[in-house]
């Protein structure tokens, strides 16, 4: 356990200090290259790489070099697009953005598959839950990784906090927050004015260091972990066409549980977007000011940090049903609320209450979701991590594409549908789990049996 648990620890380790840079990095790009939109159109861009990586990529990557140079790799990419922003131009910063994207996907399905190989092959060697193994590896994990928010953003604010000034607001601007914003730009943007560059490269140089910090650390602790410690010597010889991996993701789709996860696994890709894009600019920035917004972001980040683990240890005891559950009833009173109301500086903690609430419901989407993929599709890890990549990122993609276009309130009702759709289909997945597996309790049965997928399209 001792040596599985060291390895867990050092994949979590190095998100966090890559994802500490590049979290911080994303949730400035509107301000720090708002030059023709630089900074949104390199977000967007970067997504759109990450599509195309996740139709392809992954599989490819983890069979030739296994997950360990896989996630080293990928983290390299990462460090390309902080460079990239130290001259910030369309020829820099948005060819670097697609070499994030194309890393973004390898580097996230190698990780997934890494830790269900090491949850299950623990579970058997010690006779327990494969199932329990895993969710508690997810759940350190994501522990550690989602307090990267809290790092990133706790940084930028303690280097550009000499630059910021406070903004005085007034009611006639307050009209314009909330659900029903005003979609012309009237947040206050006079309390975000661009720091100096010495201040930019110095963060920009802590973000980099992070990130070699981060590759640095897999490289030399990280072992090696065969891709499928499933397949059989026949199968060892037959190398697979490129043709045939360039399309084990869509393959996958074959599988109605895939399928039927499609809108659960978009949906965190929503409301991520609408917390980071839309929550702090209609409801924080226009009504307290842009000074705010690191401290919000740190509040959940740190409650999804903490109920990370948390919900890792208790789904044994609750299951994951009831923790989705859960997680649906938080976030559907979240929407409903922001429907209803309007933000004003006098309700300060208000303004906490929500990310707080909100991390306590990704901290559900985000464990059980991919200890589920670990779990479901454990014959076809690599793809199915793929595809849970490639419909989170599209998720972002429509996500950040209509951000500019629509109301607030148009987005919390699509957000509410996509949510309902989402527990329709995952509560259909669960039926069919139940139906392959007559007579044996959900709870109790083995989860290292033939999965549904091998039934379907092998």
């Amino acid at each position: 356990m001792e040596r599985n648990l060291k390895n867990v620890l050092v994949i979590s380790f190095g998100f966090l200090l890559l994802f500490t840079a590049y979290g911080g990095l994303q949730s400035l790009q509107s301000s720090l290259n708002s030059e023709e939109g630089l900074g949104v159109a390199s977000l967007s861009v970067l997504y759109a790489a990450l599509i195309l990586s996740s139709m392809f990529l992954p599989p490819i990557l983890i069979k030739k070099l296994g997950c360990k140079w896989t996630i080293a790799i990928s983290m390299c990419c990462y460090i390309a697009f902080s460079l990239g922003n130290f001259y910030a131009s369309w020829y820099t910063l948005i060819p670097t953005s697609v070499i994030l994207g194309l890393g973004g996907a390898p580097l996230w399905s190698a990780k997934c598959t890494y830790l269900t190989i090491a949850g299950t092959s623990y579970a058997e060697k010690a006779g327990k839950n494969a199932k329990d193994v895993i969710n508690q590896y997810f759940g350190v994990f994501f522990l550690v990784f989602q307090s990267s928010g809290i790092w990133g953003n706790l940084i930028s604010s303690l280097i550009f906090s000499q630059s910021s000034t406070k903004v005085e607001i007034t009611e006639e601007d307050l009209e314009c927050c909330g659900a029903y914003n005003c979609l012309t730009d009237t947040t206050n943007t006079t309390g975000s004015a661009k720091p100096s560059n010495s201040l930019i490269y110095t963060l920009l140089g802590v973000y980099t260091a992070s990130g070699v910090l981060a590759v640095l650390l897999v490289i030399m602790f990280l072992d090696q972990i065969k891709s499928d410690q499933a397949e059989t010597e026949k199968e060892k010889l037959e190398a697979p066409s490129f043709w045939s991996t360039f399309l084990a993701t869509f393959r996958h789709l074959k599988d109605k549980r895939q399928c039927l996860l499609i809108p659960l696994t978009m949906y965190s890709g929503f409301e991520q977007g609408f917390l980071s894009g839309d929550y702090t600019k209609v409801y924080v920035t226009c009504a307290l000011g842009i000074q705010y917004v690191g401290y919000v972001m740190i509040c959940f980040a740190a409650v999804n940090s903490l109920c990370s683990l948390l919900f890792g240890k208790i789904s044994q005891f609750t299951g994951r049903k009831l923790l989705f559950a859960l997680a649906t009833v938080t976030n559907t009173a979240c929407i409903i609320a922001l429907l209803l109301w309007k933000p004003h500086p006098k309700q300060l903690a208000v303004f906490f209450v929500f990310p707080a609430l909100w991390g306590l419901s990704d901290a559900v989407w985000q464990t059980q979701t991919n200890g589920l993929y670990g779990i479901l599709f454990e014959k076809h890890k690599e793809a199915a991590f793929a595809n849970y990549r490639l419909w989170e990122s599209l998720g972002f993609v429509i996500a950040f594409g209509y951000s500019t276009k629509l109301q607030a309130y148009i987005k919390l009702y699509i957000l509410l549908s996509v949510l309902v759709l989402s527990m329709v289909t995952y509560g259909a997945v669960e039926y069919l789990e139940a139906k392959s597996s007559p007579g044996t309790p959900t709870a109790t049965k083995k989860e290292n049996r033939i999965p549904f997928s091998q039934e379907t399209h092998m």
